[in-house]
C-alpha cells in the first residue's frame, strides 16, 4: 500500500440517532465537538437524523420522520396550490 494516504486519526466515535435515540459505536476519522459517556468511558459524538435502526426501508415501518420541518414548510409553499384543486 501506498505510504501517508490514509489518515491516521482513526478513533472509536459514538454515532447517535435523534429519531430513536439508539447509539452505535464505531471506528471513524470524523470531527465532533460533543462527548458522550457510556459505560464509564468519553466518546465522541455524533448525531444523526437517521439511521438503519430507524429508516423505514430497513424498519419495514412507514413513518414520517420530520426534524427538520421540512414537510410543513413544503405545505405552505404549496397551499395554494391545494386549495385552487378544490
Amino acid at each position: 500500500m501506498k505510504q501517508g494516504i490514509h489518515p491516521e486519526n482513526y478513533r472509536v466515535v459514538a454515532f447517535k440517532d435523534m429519531s430513536n435515540e439508539q447509539v452505535f459505536l464505531m471506528k471513524s476519522t470524523i470531527n465532533t465537538k460533543e462527548t458522550i459517556e457510556i459505560d464509564g468511558q468519553s466518546y465522541p459524538l455524533y448525531k444523526l437524523e437517521i439511521s438503519s435502526a430507524s429508516h423505514p426501508f430497513f424498519t419495514g415501518k412507514m413513518k414520517l420522520i420530520d426534524t427538520a420541518g421540512r414537510v410543513d414548510k413544503f405545505m405552505n409553499r404549496y397551499k395554494k396550490h391545494y386549495d385552487k384543486k378544490k
